[in-house]
């Protein structure tokens, strides 16, 4: 059955390509593959005025699915605000997991979870669920209980090894390609790098 998207989703979606958030093209990603579509969501997240009602929906899918967590956990950087503004629209308290010097994902600054409470991940945007089943590893060995992960976009295609739901805004296909069979290189487009680094395009999680 083809994907038919909610009122919200059209105006989310809307909102993301306004502000450069959601593009189509030609892009080399930092993996080094091409894909049509770039997600850049902390274009969207830096507008409150957006990002608060966008994640007020999230928080009501949540609750919808009958689950309140005692806490939010977002992976540092993409999930930081994320969690934040879900936590408020919650009311529970956020916190975030960042890299090591060893690059390991881990709890820092002094944020603690006790065994037995229940936490919602929040991501910007679950590609593969790598980072978020890392997260989770780190949760779960706190003796946590993870509920879910909840992003503002879905980039899975419904491929993912996450033994949790997933809650999104907005689900997007998006093509990736080798560079030596890329479609978009034989057409001749000239493949773009935007990102915060001139030489590649942030991975997403």
């Amino acid at each position: 059955m083809p994907y038919a998207p909610s009122a919200f989703q059209t105006q989310f979606e809307q909102q993301l390509r306004g502000e450069d958030a959601l593009l189509s093209g030609h892009f080399r990603l930092s993996s080094g593959l091409h894909s049509d579509t770039y997600v850049q969501c902390a274009r969207f997240l830096r507008r409150p005025e957006l990002a608060a009602p966008a994640l007020a929906e999230l928080a009501r899918l949540i609750k919808e699915a009958g689950l309140q967590p005692d806490v939010v956990v977002g992976p540092a950087m993409g999930g930081v605000v994320v969690s934040y503004e879900l936590a408020r629209q919650l009311g529970t308290p956020s916190l975030f997991t960042e890299r090591d010097a060893d690059t390991k994902m881990v709890l820092r600054r002094g944020f603690t979870l006790s065994p037995g409470e229940k936490v919602i991940i929040a991501e910007d945007v679950v590609t593969t669920g790598k980072s978020t089943l890392e997260v989770a590893t780190v949760l779960r060995q706190m003796g946590v209980e993870v509920m879910g992960v909840a992003c503002l976009i879905d980039r899975t295609g419904g491929r993912h090894e996450l033994d949790f739901p997933l809650f999104a805004l907005l689900p997007v296909q998006a093509a990736t390609y080798q560079p030596e069979t890329c479609p978009l290189c034989a057409k001749g487009l000239p493949a773009v790098k935007p990102g915060s680094r001139p030489d590649a395009v942030p991975a997403l999680a």
